[in-house]
């Protein structure tokens, strides 16, 4: 069964911006997906119009077979919203914030106190639920955000960069939570800009850039598409010249001059680097990868469309 449905998407804002320019995107129930782009890339924009906090200029759009132009209220009910902005009022307790949400739909008093226990302490907020949201960190509001999002039990969770600010530990316990709440069968979208999330928790991804889908398959399929990959060498003195090698590329780490990072195509053969490194000299005591691959692969594919 399909969860949410977009078809022929567009949105032209007044100002003459065309923010979408036909995105068509269909996420399976009980996915756990991905939605990646630059700032300005169009994925807020989508975000926005699923959520009907948007007005799109034209297109579709369909969540459990609802669509949100005949079916608002019945489409809107199988959402649950984490969006980026805190928007809770600051006077209010988290027990209040919770309780006052599921009445908005419907929900009686006595099961959305039942819900709001069981999710106040699984997201370890329990302690803090007669505090004023105003006095919580900003870590402890986002997993507040999320209580409130699923309050109403919706089959559909929408998370706008759930974890952005979010100390380590706080991250890993709502990363943790998430994978409970998809293993359970909750269809989980969500943007981030922190790619090794999407590596940890997702399934299935798609990338928006300049308001168009440019890729959209499997994290694993996606993954393969990785040409390219870079290596930080930790040196035990500092290389007084680069080896020639076809294809790999040498530059010197600016901060530690017995650091350098290499670029080279990610079938490299990794021993014969290594022995080239050795005859100028250089003798290797570490290597990591710089950067997330994933992320790496976002912007070969992003540099790639524009």
């Amino acid at each position: 069964m399909i969860a949410l449905k977009l078809t022929d998407l567009y949105k032209k804002y007044a100002t003459g911006v065309e923010a979408l320019k036909g995105i068509n995107l269909e996420i399976k129930v009980g996915d756990f997906f991905a939605l990646l782009g630059h700032n300005g890339a169009g994925k807020s924009t989508t975000i926005g119009i699923i959520c009907s906090l948007i007005s799109k200029t034209k297109g579709s759009v369909s969540i459990l077979g609802y669509d949100i132009d005949d079916d608002f209220a019945k489409a809107k009910r199988n959402l649950g919203i984490v969006p980026q902005e805190f928007n809770f009022s600051i006077f209010e307790t988290a027990w209040q914030i919770l309780i006052q949400q599921a009445g908005y739909y419907g929900v009686a008093e006595s099961i959305a106190a039942i819900r709001a226990e069981k999710y106040l302490k699984m997201l370890n907020l329990w302690e803090k639920r007669h505090a004023r949201s105003a006095t919580l960190s900003g870590g402890m509001k986002r997993r507040l955000m999320i209580c409130r999002a699923l309050i109403h039990e919706p089959p559909i969770l929408i998370l706008d960069e759930p974890t952005a600010g979010v100390d380590v530990e706080a991250r890993r316990l709502v990363w943790d939570f998430l994978k409970q709440l998809n293993k359970a069968g909750k269809t989980i979208i969500l943007t981030t800009h922190y790619l090794e999330e999407v590596e940890s928790l997702c399934q299935n991804l798609a990338i928006i850039d300049n308001g168009q889908m440019i890729a959209h398959d499997s994290v694993r399929n996606i993954m393969r598409q990785l040409t390219r990959e870079t290596y930080c060498l930790d040196l035990q003195k500092p290389l007084q010249k680069f080896p020639s090698i076809a294809d790999v590329q040498f530059s010197i780490n600016n901060d530690d001059e017995h650091s350098i990072e290499v670029s080279l195509d990610k079938n490299f053969d990794l021993c014969q680097l290594f022995a080239q490194l050795q005859k100028a000299g250089a003798v290797v005591r570490g290597i990591r990868n710089k950067n997330n691959p994933l992320e790496e692969l976002f912007l070969q594919l992003t540099s790639r469309k524009s």
